[in-house]
């Protein structure tokens, strides 16, 4: 693949959700693990932008570390 370009990956089936610790304010990150291999986070803010995609072993390796 050549550096500039992706792969936009289908969100459709994307069940998104915030933690209980935003308050519902609207301004935190939002993740979607329901759907395969990939655990999707995005800005709650920008629901159309960019997302940025984890494997489940590194998003879990990442909440790990935050503890």
């Amino acid at each position: 693949m050549k550096s500039g370009h992706h792969i936009t990956p289908n969100l459709s089936g994307a069940s998104w959700h915030s933690s209980t610790y935003s308050g519902g304010n609207n301004e935190c990150v939002e993740i979607a693990d329901n759907l395969p291999h990939l655990v999707h986070v995005r800005d709650s803010k920008r629901p159309t932008g960019p997302v940025i995609r984890f494997s489940h072993t590194a998003w879990r390796a990442f909440l790990a570390d935050l503890n």
